[in-house]
């Protein structure tokens, strides 16, 4: 696949779609949760907002990642959740509502937490090689590929309910599909520079992924929030939107793309098993028919 192609065209086409489908699952109500149960929605935004980047930037550092490398990857930390999270969220009986609500605030939230550490870490890093990082132009960019499409899905969803609800299903299906061959196709078109810096990358990506979903989730108990609340926050900040860091990366120089490609491999297994122990530990208790309880009491 050629490159530019696919950094110009294929990529932000893609997570547009994506994206839109978001918002064919949002109403207005899944913004105004953030007045009705604010410290759920507060404690996740802060951990996507400040905890992530900055657990990208330590990982960047502990595992002296070249400067390159190391934006890509605190690129990838301040990137917003996905609907990947969501999906996982709902088969691990987290608090779907508290998923999709953080989802959609921090991809809007995006606009101004991707570039803004985005500018911080080539400063940091020294990433000569990105050239100069023009702030308004990424902000243009996550503004059309994000928020936009959002409004798209969000007014759909307003005008024809119906039809939406009938056809969210395959929708949903489809865009998760189309995430694994975004992702795919990043990591084809870039497979040569993808395996050399692989081996560097796996564990500083590894890392971020394990500390980010175990800090989260424990910051959560920490406040008191339960366990649906708690697995959905995790699950928000071990899942990123990988593909909106590739699209921003892949503008700006290849090499920002690996760390979100190697990422993405990891976070759909570790949160896969993450969603999988929670279901678990988040099923009801089985309720004990009153005339089993009588029966057994003595007598």
């Amino acid at each position: 696949m050629d490159s530019p192609l696919l950094a110009e065209v294929l990529l932000p086409i893609a997570l547009a779609a994506i994206m839109c489908s978001l918002g064919l699952a949002l109403t207005p109500a899944d913004f105004r949760r953030i007045a009705t149960a604010p410290r759920g929605v507060a404690i996740g935004l802060l951990n996507l907002t400040l905890v992530s980047p900055l657990l990208a930037f330590t990982m960047a550092e502990l595992f002296d990642l070249p400067p390159e490398l190391a934006v890509g990857l605190v690129l990838l930390g301040a990137s917003p959740g996905g609907m990947l999270a969501n999906m996982l969220t709902h088969l691990s009986r987290g608090d779907t509502a508290l998923s999709v609500t953080m989802t959609a605030i921090s991809s809007v939230g995006s606009v101004v937490t991707v570039p803004l550490f985005l500018g911080l870490a080539t400063s940091h890093f020294g990433a000569g090689d990105v050239g100069d990082v023009s702030m308004p132009g990424v902000v243009a960019l996550v503004f059309a590929i994000t928020v936009i499409p959002v409004g798209i899905g969000m007014g759909l969803r307003q005008r024809w309910p119906e039809r939406v609800a009938v056809a969210y299903p395959r929708v949903r299906a489809t865009s998760l599909a189309l995430f694994g061959i975004v992702v795919l196709g990043a990591i084809a078109s870039e497979y040569d520079t993808v395996s050399e810096n692989l081996e560097e990358v796996a564990g500083a990506a590894l890392a971020l992924n394990v500390a980010a979903m175990t800090i989260s989730f424990a910051t959560a108990r920490l406040a008191r929030l339960d366990d649906r609340q708690s697995t959905a926050i995790a699950l928000e900040l071990g899942v990123h939107n990988s593909t909106l860091a590739i699209a921003v990366g892949a503008t700006l120089a290849s090499d920002l793309t690996i760390p979100a490609a190697v990422y993405s491999s990891f976070m759909v297994a570790t949160g896969a098993a993450f969603a999988w122990a929670m279901s678990r530990r988040n099923a009801p208790l089985p309720e004990i028919p009153l005339a089993t309880a009588s029966d057994s009491a003595p007598n």
